[in-house]
């Protein structure tokens, strides 16, 4: 797979992942031997007497010790002589992709400030789950801070893989570090402080990686806002010195014509949520920089479709805005209208994902009328009520085969959604007199936000992801580290670079 010379400096620098035919002449000063439930794998006997290490030995030596080839488990044993300083044993359990993603991130933590790792894998690992390996080795490298003294150990330089035979799955490893990447960079947009992070930072970072990526951009600043009556967005954002931006994002693939697959992504992009005049407490306020991991996540899945080839056309809208209290802000009991018509009642200006992302949807089925139509967003504490922190994405969707290549792409990415219903009968709750809807009810606070939103897709096959649930890690375990996860970015990928992502859409 090419990459783009010119994408390089505004991505992150991940380490240099290849893939070595046959057993290298002479390694880096540390080898890695990833052993699954099997054992030891072939070529790391060769490895070993290059070594003059009996590994056979070392790894009983190791699993008396209390070392198992548990996913992402660790062992490091120190040479005394020779060119090879270290060799660590890593786990890789069954050998599954998620198994092989934990491996692969537990490796690129611990070669962190090296310069290189020669890596021995089993023979014959199936392509999803080196890919796998290569996404949770990106996903491993994540760093972040602002820190003057004492920063860290950077990523490692470079890890070299083999499992010992002539094949080559140099772009099977290619594959997986661009979307590992969109992980990175999601991660990195929702890290961002928000004393450095605006709606106009976010526009202007979303057309750099465009300008690398060969994507068309467009930016509707306040001014455009108002005129063309993005009334939520601007709502949202009123009560903030900073104003809000609506990013439009436009991927084609060559050959694309009239009949090509067509896919509307939306993604909440608040840079700040206080609440607005209902105001969060502080602790509810912390970690509320991270409010646009939806938004963030689009950004990232657009800088990747065209390196990964997909082959529908696809556009990335990013509704975002600071939601701040002041003598401007927007009050219990507005009316807001949103692009296209449609009013809602304001009844919490902390439910403010659902306001700005109802114009997203609107402006899709108005102006773009796609085959499908997936809005993303950091949205509702009730939730991680329903399934738990670390598990489960929440996906509520209108069409069934949308649902089911959603899902079957969050298997396979590592960030599985579960689906929740819709049931017309708590539309009820989101009623009033006053307007088309109000956008906070005391029911069921999920499922009555996505029927909010449904009332904006227009009847197309559309779903919802409420991503709350996996959007933070409480710590640095596998492939997360603590913090933001970037929720959402790699599904994304994973489903758009599938054969017919559409397939059974109607």
């Amino acid at each position: 797979m090419a990459r783009r010379t010119a994408a390089r400096n505004v991505f992150p620098t991940l380490p240099a992942l290849t893939w070595q035919p046959g057993l290298p002449v002479h390694g880096s000063h540390t080898w890695v031997i990833v052993v699954g439930e099997a054992g030891l794998p072939a070529a790391a006997k060769e490895a070993g007497e290059r070594l003059g290490v009996d590994l056979d030995r070392l790894l009983e030596v190791q699993q008396s010790t209390g070392f198992s080839p548990t996913a992402g488990a660790t062992a490091a044993y120190p040479l005394l002589a020779g060119e090879v300083a270290e060799v660590l044993l890593v786990g890789a359990g069954d050998g599954s992709p998620a198994d092989l993603r934990h491996a692969g991130a537990a490796i690129a933590r611990f070669g962190r400030g090296k310069d290189e790792l020669t890596t021995v894998v089993a023979e014959g690992i199936e392509d999803a789950a080196l890919q796998a390996f290569a996404e949770g080795v990106a996903l491993g490298s994540f760093t972040f801070h602002r820190k003057t003294v004492d920063p860290g150990k950077p990523a490692v330089e470079r890890i070299s893989l083999t499992d010992g035979t002539s094949n080559d799955r140099a772009a099977v490893l290619d594959r997986g570090l661009v979307i590992g990447r969109t992980g990175w960079l999601a991660r990195e947009l929702a890290t961002t402080p928000s004393n450095e992070k605006d709606p106009a930072w976010l526009a202007a970072r979303a057309t750099e990686l465009a300008g690398a990526t060969g994507l068309d951009v467009r930016v509707w600043d306040e001014k455009q806002l108002a005129a063309d009556g993005f009334g939520g967005i601007l709502a949202v954002g009123q009560g903030s010195t900073r104003p809000p931006r609506f990013i439009r994002l436009d991927y084609v693939p060559e050959g694309a014509n009239k009949n090509t697959p067509y896919v509307v992504l939306v993604g909440k992009g608040i840079t700040y949520d206080t609440g607005g005049l209902s105001l969060k407490p502080r602790e509810g306020m912390v970690s509320m920089k991270r409010d646009m991991t939806g938004g963030g996540s689009v950004i990232a899945t657009m800088s990747a479709l065209r390196e990964l080839g997909a082959k529908i056309k696809v556009t990335g809208l990013i509704c975002s805005a600071e939601n701040m209290p002041s003598g401007t802000a927007y009050r219990p009991d507005d009316v807001i209208r949103h692009y296209g018509g449609r009013t809602t009642e304001v009844k919490n200006t902390d439910a403010e994902g659902r306001l700005v992302l109802a114009d997203g949807l609107a402006y899709a089925v108005n102006e773009l009328k796609p085959d499908a139509l997936v809005d993303i967003a950091t949205l509702t504490g009730a939730i991680k009520v329903s399934l738990g922190s670390m598990l489960y994405g929440g996906l509520f969707a209108t069409d069934d085969a949308l649902a089911d290549n959603l899902a079957g792409a969050g298997d396979a990415a590592g960030e599985r959604l579960w689906r929740m219903p819709l049931p017309d009968v708590y539309t009820d709750l989101i009623s009033t007199p006053i307007a088309d809807s109000v956008n906070s009810s005391k029911g069921p606070g999920s499922i009555t936000a996505a029927l909010f939103l449904k009332a904006f897709s227009g009847g197309l096959p559309w779903a919802h992801l409420d991503l709350s649930s996996i959007a933070e890690s409480q710590r640095d375990e596998y492939e997360y580290s603590l913090g933001a996860t970037g929720a959402g970015a790699r599904l994304l990928t994973t489903w758009l670079t599938t054969d017919n992502p559409t397939a059974g859409i109607n």
